[in-house]
C-alpha cells in the first residue's frame, strides 16, 4: 500500500466518521431543520433518536476499522451506505431535491470509506 493511498484512506474514513457523528447530533436534539426536513420527506418524528443511533454507531463502527477490527470498520462501512441510499431514496420518493446533496454527499463518503476500508484490509494495511 503506498504512503498516500494510506493517507487517503485515514483522512476519509476520519472524515466520514467526524461527519456523521456530527450529523446525528442534531437528529438527538430534534432541531428545527431536522424536524422540517423529516415532515418534507415523510420520516415520522418518532424515528428520529433510531436514525441518530443509526449513524452514531456507523461512525463508531469506521473508528473501530481504524483502529485494526478491519472487518468492524467494513461492516459500518455498508451500514452507512446502505442508510444513505435509504435517505437518498427516501428524498426521491418525495420529490424533495433542493437538499438531496446532503444525504448524497453523505452517500458518496460512504462508499469512499468502504471502498477504502476493503482495500486497505485486503492490500494489508
Amino acid at each position: 500500500m503506498t504512503p498516500s493511498t494510506n493517507i487517503a484512506y485515514l483522512v476519509v474514513v476520519s472524515a466520514t466518521a467526524a461527519l456523521t457523528a456530527g450529523v446525528a447530533l442534531p437528529d438527538l436534539v430534534p432541531a428545527q431543520f431536522v424536524l422540517a426536513n423529516s415532515a418534507r420527506v415523510g420520516v415520522p418524528r418518532s424515528w428520529l433518536p433510531t436514525l441518530a443511533t443509526l449513524k452514531f454507531a456507523g461512525a463508531g463502527g469506521l473508528v473501530v476499522g481504524l483502529l485494526g477490527l478491519h472487518g468492524i470498520g467494513i461492516a459500518a462501512a455498508v451500514g452507512l451506505v446502505l442508510y444513505f441510499v435509504g435517505a437518498v431514496a427516501v428524498h426521491v420518493r418525495a420529490r424533495v431535491f433542493d437538499n438531496i446533496a446532503f444525504p448524497g454527499g453523505y452517500l458518496a463518503l460512504s462508499i469512499a470509506s468502504l471502498v477504502l476500508t476493503v482495500w486497505h484490509y485486503r492490500v494489508g494495511g
